[in-house]
């Protein structure tokens, strides 16, 4: 993928996370956008209102097997596990096959947080920081929320 085409994409991303901005509970408003292997949006998702399902989650949904060898490209860090104990977005990537995954910021959520660590392990090519201003402004109430 191509510069232009990473920040076009990440732009979406930010885009769909401010379509349910404050409509989400506890948890940020997160965008997702997966893009095949050939290069074509093959999924998008928004946090769901009250929080639930999470972006990336609705995003491999639609995707289906288009996910495999895929870029997401994730406003958010994936967390690393849930506290419903369901399956972690970052999970859910590595077991849909994702290959790289864009994050605009991390999450210092302490059960999000390490996602990206996750991701790595796996063999899943992690790029920090496309889109970071605009993210760092989306979630500063999030964030401060996270470090109290």
């Amino acid at each position: 993928m191509s510069k232009r085409r990473d920040r076009r994409r990440m732009g979406r991303a930010l885009a769909l996370a401010g379509l349910n901005q404050g409509l989400t509970g506890p948890n940020p408003s997160v965008g997702c956008v997966i893009v095949d292997a050939a290069g074509h949006i093959a999924g998008e998702g928004v946090t769901g209102q009250g929080g639930r399902p999470h972006a990336e989650e609705i995003a491999l949904d639609e995707a289906g097997g288009r996910a495999r060898g895929a870029t997401a490209y994730v406003t958010l860090e994936p967390c690393r596990e849930r506290s419903s104990g369901a399956a972690s977005c970052s999970a859910k990537l590595v077991s849909a096959g994702i290959a790289r995954v864009v994050v605009a910021i991390e999450d210092p959520h302490p059960t999000a947080k390490d996602g990206i660590r996750v991701l790595r392990e796996a063999g899943v090519r992690v790029d920090i920081g496309l889109g970071r201003d605009r993210a760092a402004r989306r979630y500063a109430w999030f964030f401060a929320q996270a470090a109290k």
